[in-house]
């Protein structure tokens, strides 16, 4: 093992040791100086080379085709954790098959005011309302351009709408997203349109059906403009809050809007079967929740996505996946990818590679060619 690796990764028993430090610090603060840690991981590429040599796991059987792309696991990153994709490079060496940046808009934004994240330890849980805080998709594309043949797996950028533009009438909002796709498009592998934070006001109501095929149907149309630029393969983030009824209304607007896929689910509303104290979570107040207490639900999601898309559409499963049974549920269910963030703030950073290393267990165990030998028949 190469020791400048191990210093800067810990190993899982390790990380289990370290988490109550760093848990003792607030949400923000604890980020923060995890990115902070990841500076160097970033910036110096014998040590991320010899990181991802640690931590890669190179079995065959893990590799899947995707969206026209290939990825090495089905394991990757969701949007969120680097939302101005500073540690693009850094994070992909930690195991990860694809790492999802942003979420950016058109226009710079702050973040909600503080406080805005919250942890629930004992559900493995956090909220947030962060509410898209970033650099502007200008910023953080140019950002992404310079380092992109550095990073070393596939790359997702989200997009959403800036805090400042509303959508009555929905033309303002269709111009913003289509100002953010035409940057994300340029340095994305595939773009990510997010309908579905509960941060930012009115968002959810764009996947509803009318508003969904307005604003899917204008990015699908500039994506595929004849002469124009590349085209990428382009998905829709879904929130797990959505009713069967409106669920298989979006899902109908997404087969018919030129959409390659669905990433299945965004953080939840609900509050329902948490161990935390009512008071305590009163206190929390508005936001998304993410974590273990949403698995369920987005399980379901995905499964239903799956049954009513069929193989046609790719489906990313992400929501309460921290451990390789997690994430083969996941793929049992419909999903070609899974994608982790909660899970990789209480596992750490080996969590990419652990989980990994999980499903190759699995595929040994129950002695399967591939990991797309685990999706439903």
């Amino acid at each position: 093992m190469d020791r400048r690796a191990a210093s800067v990764v810990p190993t899982p028993d390790m990380y289990a040791l370290v988490r109550p430090l760093a848990f003792t610090l607030s949400p923000a603060s604890a980020h923060a100086a995890g990115m902070a840690v990841l500076g160097p991981l970033e910036h110096v590429a014998p040590l991320r080379e010899a990181v991802r040599a640690l931590l890669r796991v190179g079995d065959p059987r893990l590799a899947t085709r995707v969206l026209g792309l290939d990825f090495a696991t089905p394991v990757g990153l969701a949007a969120g954790f680097d939302k101005n994709a500073r540690r693009a490079r850094a994070l992909a060496s930690l195991g990860f098959g694809h790492v999802e940046l942003g979420t950016v808009t058109a226009r710079p934004q702050a973040p909600n005011p503080a406080p805005n994240l919250f942890r629930l330890p004992g559900d493995r849980a956090l909220v947030n309302r962060l509410g898209f805080p970033n650099d502007g998709a200008r910023g953080v594309c140019a950002r992404i351009a310079r380092v992109k043949g550095e990073i070393g797996a596939p790359v997702g950028v989200s997009i959403g709408k800036s805090r400042a533009v509303g959508i009555d009438p929905i033309e303002p909002a269709i111009a913003d997203y289509l100002e953010s796709f035409a940057e994300a498009r340029a340095v994305a592998d595939f773009v990510v349109v997010n309908v579905s934070s509960p941060n930012t006001k009115d968002l959810r109501a764009m996947q509803g059906a009318e508003l969904a095929r307005a604003l899917l149907s204008a990015i699908a149309s500039a994506n595929g403009a004849p002469g124009g630029p590349r085209r990428v393969p382009l998905l829709v983030k879904i929130a797990p809050d959505l009713g069967d009824a409106e669920l298989e209304a979006l899902l109908e607007v997404v087969e018919g809007c030129g959409i390659d896929g669905v990433v299945a689910t965004n953080t939840t509303v609900a509050r329902r079967g948490l161990r935390a104290d009512a008071a305590a979570i009163d206190a929390i107040g508005a936001g998304g929740l993410s974590g273990e207490p949403l698995r369920a639900r987005s399980l379901e999601v995905v499964a239903r996505v799956r049954a009513r898309l069929g193989k046609k559409f790719a489906v990313v499963g992400v929501g309460g996946v921290s451990r390789a049974e997690h994430a083969a549920a996941m793929l049992r269910a419909g999903a070609d990818l899974v994608q982790i963030y909660t899970g990789f703030v209480y596992e750490g950073p080996g969590a990419a590679s652990a989980i990994a290393r999980g499903l190759v267990e699995t595929l040994d165990r129950e002695r399967l060619a591939s990991i797309r030998d685990l999706a439903p028949a």
